[in-house]
């Protein structure tokens, strides 16, 4: 493997041959041609996240097409995304995908998927764009080492004990230990990771036999010892070691730092109902009480909720199957109000989100440089993607923030005095084939 430099012309490496690297590595190479652009990747596998998210779909975006609503997808990063977002953002990523022969199509829930409900897809699109545009892909090259030249510019010595000069060097390694320690390695502060979109582990017999039972739109509120408390409403699910869905998701990445402090120990408050208030469920019973007294109260659920869940909050209030509505006491409408509208748990854990591990942490985002992605503290090196302390939340974000710093850089990469004129002929502009 050797590639040798131009006098002209960089040679880039791009070491993470994930979401971020491949595109930042397409963008460089499209927009400066005669730039030589290599990924290095440690694994076999390049693109491993794409290829299992969404279950193997591949959530490419949100449809959040104005950047205020996008931006509100991420609870670390989002004042540092405004720029690379009015640059390119999720309607910037549908076209650049369309374009290339990839049509994507939004959710009810704002996820965007390619068309094929295919990960595959999303995979062949970028391989197929990287090949085109001269990109060069080592897999097995595994980077042991980042240091800077006297002059300017890098040497990267691989694991295999290959020796390699680059001018300008991309970091690209999503939340793998090896990034965050290269750019420790070059003066760079590193915000501790720390798990991100996880579920809750509860145990209470409140939710056993109920695996699988899901609630549309419930509202959550997560309370630490400190008297700190998060809120989200979402659909929320019960599985068999606690609570998931998109409401649990969302919250564990908003209350990243604080359950992790807490080593994962706080009580969650959930109304199942939603805005529904304590108050509502009981004047709704008090009025089906007053207009159906002979019904039984077990086998008729007016509410907006699962029968079954329906009937063992009324059981747990102690009413017979066979108990009418004119029968019920004041006492035990408290009680299932109060079990369907703030029913507290305690979250003794987390569990992983399956393969698709999102960290809050990384490079220190005051020690970047968005407008170009470029490192305040060495010139020449360059990030882009989750080995920044950038996370979204599920739903495509992660993936955005990913194409949009990697495109910032690519973009960026090649416009360098030292590099003199570029394809269009014009000194430190950018051949813009977009």
């Amino acid at each position: 493997m050797n590639l040798q430099s131009s006098d002209s012309f960089p040679n880039v490496a791009v070491i993470g041959a994930g979401a971020a690297g491949y595109f930042a590595a397409i963008t460089c190479a499209e927009s400066f041609r005669r730039a030589r652009v290599v990924i290095l990747e440690a694994s076999r596998q390049p693109l491993y996240k794409v290829g299992i998210s969404g279950g193997g779909r591949c959530n490419v975006t949100n449809n959040n097409f104005e950047i205020e609503r996008l931006l509100q997808g991420y609870p670390r990063g989002h004042k540092e995304l405004i720029g690379p977002f009015q640059r390119f953002a999720t309607r910037d990523t549908v076209n650049w995908f369309a374009a290339r022969g990839v049509k994507l199509k939004a959710e009810a829930d704002g996820r965007m998927f390619p068309i094929s409900d295919d990960s595959a897809t999303i995979i062949k699109c970028l391989e197929e764009a990287a090949e085109k545009a001269g990109v060069h892909v080592w897999l097995h090259a595994r980077v042991d080492a980042v240091q800077t030249r006297e002059i300017s510019g890098f040497t990267i010595s691989l694991k295999e004990g290959e020796v390699q000069e680059f001018d300008r060097v991309l970091i690209a390694t999503g939340s793998s230990p090896s990034g965050y320690k290269i750019a420790q390695s070059l003066g760079h502060t590193i915000v501790p990771p720390v798990p991100s979109l996880f579920t809750f582990n509860i145990k209470d017999n409140r939710l056993r036999d109920f695996a699988g039972l899901s609630f549309e739109d419930a509202h959550l509120e997560l309370r630490f010892p400190d008297d700190k408390h998060l809120k989200w409403s979402g659909p929320l699910l019960i599985t068999h070691w606690g609570l998931s869905g998109p409401a649990v998701l969302k919250l564990s990445a908003w209350g990243a730092r604080l359950l992790y402090a807490s080593r994962y120990q706080a009580e969650l408050v959930v109304n199942f109902l939603g805005t529904m208030s304590n108050a509502d469920v009981l004047q709704r019973m008090r009025d089906y009480r007053n207009e159906f007294p002979k019904r039984t109260i077990v086998g008729h659920n007016f509410l907006p909720i699962v029968k079954r869940y329906w009937e063992r909050t009324v059981r747990r209030a102690g009413i017979d199957d066979d108990t009418s509505w004119s029968h019920i006491t004041r006492e035990q409408m408290q009680q299932i109000a109060d079990e369907l509208t703030q029913a507290v748990f305690v979250v003794t854990g987390k569990g992983e989100f399956k393969d698709e591990f999102v960290t809050a942490g990384g490079v220190k985002l005051k020690e970047v440089d968005f407008r170009s992605m470029e490192s305040r503290l060495r010139p020449g090196l360059y990030f882009a993607g989750e080995v920044l302390d950038i996370d979204g939340i599920t739903g495509g974000y992660n993936f955005q923030a990913a194409w949009s710093t990697g495109w910032v850089a690519g973009k960026s990469i090649g416009l360098v005095q030292d590099y003199g004129k570029n394809e269009s002929g014009n000194q430190g502009t950018e051949n813009n084939d977009e």
